[in-house]
Formats: C-alpha cells, sequence, structure tokens
C-alpha cells in the first residue's frame, strides 16, 4: 500500500460514515438505539476518541514502540464508556466540531509521514485500518440499518 492508496480508504470510508448521518435532524442525532444504547451524537463521540487514539499510538508505533493497552481502563468497553461520559457535555455542535477537527488533524498527520511508513509498517497499517476506515465502515452499516428500521 503507499500513501495515496491509504488515505483514499481513509477517505471513502470517512465519506460513508458523513452519508449515513449528516442529513439527519439534531434530534434524531441524539435518539438512543442507534448502535445499541448509543445514539448518533453518541457514535459521533466514539470516532473522534478513536481517531484521537490513533493520533497518540500511530507516533508510538513509528518509534518501534508498544502501544499502551486498554487493560489500564479495565478492556475496551471500559475505555468506551469512560470516553463517552468524558464528552457528555458536550452540545451536538460541539461534537460536530470535534468531529470534523480531529479528522482534518488526522489527515493532516497522515499526509506529512513519509511514503515508506505506507508500504513498510505493517503495525501502523494495521492501526490506521482499525481506527478509521473499517470503524467508519463499521458505524455507518449500523447507522444506516438503524435508519432503515425506523
Amino acid at each position: 500500500m503507499n500513501r495515496e492508496q491509504a488515505l483514499n480508504r481513509v477517505e471513502q470510508g470517512w465519506k460513508a460514515f458523513l452519508e449515513s448521518f449528516t442529513d439527519l435532524k439534531d434530534n434524531m442525532l441524539m435518539e438512543s438505539g442507534a448502535v445499541g444504547h448509543w445514539s448518533v451524537r453518541d457514535v459521533l463521540t466514539h470516532i473522534t476518541s478513536w481517531e484521537e487514539e490513533a493520533l497518540k499510538a500511530l507516533p508510538i508505533i513509528l518509534d518501534g514502540n508498544p502501544t499502551p493497552r486498554y487493560r489500564r481502563y479495565g478492556g475496551i468497553d471500559a475505555f468506551n464508556a469512560l470516553e463517552q461520559e468524558r464528552k457528555r457535555q458536550l452540545s451536538i455542535d460541539e461534537v460536530k466540531q470535534e468531529l470534523m477537527a480531529t479528522h482534518k488533524h488526522l489527515l493532516t498527520f497522515l499526509a506529512e509521514l513519509p511514503e515508506s511508513v505506507f508500504s513498510a509498517n505493517r503495525r501502523f497499517l494495521k492501526r490506521l485500518r482499525l481506527d478509521t476506515y473499517n470503524h467508519y465502515r463499521e458505524h455507518a452499516v449500523q447507522i444506516t440499518r438503524w435508519r432503515a428500521e425506523r
């Protein structure tokens, strides 16, 4: 894989994610049950949290070091719950702004990396895939399904 391919995958997944909810009114974004008990708003903060995690983890991986484990939080689900609680007081507008700003920061970070990172670092590519384009698509599908079932 090269940088262009990686960025393309990120952007395709991102586009599908955005399309799953951008036409929803704010009151619908707040309805629970879109993904488990989460609202679409909760999913937006969740995606932002994992992009933030990618921005922390990817440089650590590039330095050849192990990333911190989520056991310290009690596992991934506990980490997700802590992040939801941390962002609970954000307004829907703040959630959207944070989502877009974090994604822009991630794209800038990726665009500034040497091409060799994308062709040689499997750990980097795996973390990128898990925290971005696979994750976006997973939740886009769930939101789309929720919308169809309403």
